[in-house]
């Protein structure tokens, strides 16, 4: 089981709905300390991320990726166990930010990707890294010590829009962390 703690600033479990502690005012990063899920894990690390292209797609919370990760490129084996998982968060995001509608990127991340510290400019973002290292996160009055979101582990990062000054920055994993190409998924309100 993944270590559980809680202050002002972060909150990380093995319990999906612990994400829910996002909304309170001074958290600035909640953790649903997981893997990817098998199958998934074991279809993914099959895939060649040459051959798909990048989603950017607006998704009503409770319908099916599926056939659009079929037109990026997605095998038949990958698509029902990813879009299943996807779904799963689209839900979880809806759930948290009482949207309907959301802005669902899935993208192929690859070596030279901005690598310096930032905070979203919007409300809520929730993030899993498929494939690769995950993002690295710090807080933002403390540079030295850098912590990684394990890949398969969702984030929900809290955007400026609701905490300003951020209490926490994040950043893609610096070339040398990131031996190959990162598969990331991105959850945002459809504003963002």
């Amino acid at each position: 089981m993944a270590p559980t703690r809680i202050d002002h600033v972060l909150t990380i479990s093995g319990d999906r709905l612990w994400l829910d502690r996002i909304a309170r005012p001074q958290t600035a990063l909640a953790i649903w300390w997981r893997g990817v899920p098998e199958p998934l894990r074991s279809l993914l690390a099959k895939l060649d991320l040459a051959t798909i292209e990048d989603l950017s797609v607006t998704v009503e919370a409770g319908h099916s990726l599926e056939a659009a990760l079929r037109g990026a490129g997605y095998p038949q084996t990958v698509l029902a166990p990813l879009a299943e998982d996807i779904d799963l968060l689209v839900r979880r995001h809806a759930a948290l930010t009482g949207e309907d509608r959301l802005q669902v990127g899935l993208g192929v991340v690859g070596a030279g990707s901005d690598t310096c510290f930032g905070a979203d400019c919007g409300t809520l973002r929730l993030s899993c890294t498929y494939v690769g290292a995950g993002e690295q996160w710090c807080c933002a009055d403390g540079r030295d010590a850098i912590w990684e979101v394990p890949t398969g582990a969702v984030a929900i990062w809290k955007g400026r829009d609701l905490l300003d000054p951020p209490r926490i920055v994040r950043r893609a994993p610096p070339i040398s962390a990131n031996a190959g190409r990162r598969l990331v998924l991105a959850i945002d309100p459809p504003s963002c």
